[in-house]
């Protein structure tokens, strides 16, 4: 899975996460705020993941810029 879509994965997970967990509230059913907490911080988890997958990326191209130039 490429970071952009670990991120918008993510970012749906931490909505629907937080939706459940409003719901959870607001009808007293602490099994939807359970579910709501752990589906937010998987989400979170996957942003995470997104961004480390932008940032190795990103040094891959600046160690592969960096030895084009040492050869030329």
């Amino acid at each position: 899975m490429g970071s952009t879509s670990d991120k918008i994965k993510g970012n749906a997970n931490e909505v629907i996460g937080k939706a459940k967990q409003g719901i959870g509230e607001a009808t007293g059913s602490e099994r939807l705020q359970g579910e709501g907490a752990v589906q937010e911080v998987k989400g979170k988890g996957q942003k995470a993941m997104g961004d480390a997958k932008d940032a190795a990326k990103e040094a891959i191209d600046r160690a592969a810029a960096a030895a084009r130039r040492t050869t030329e």
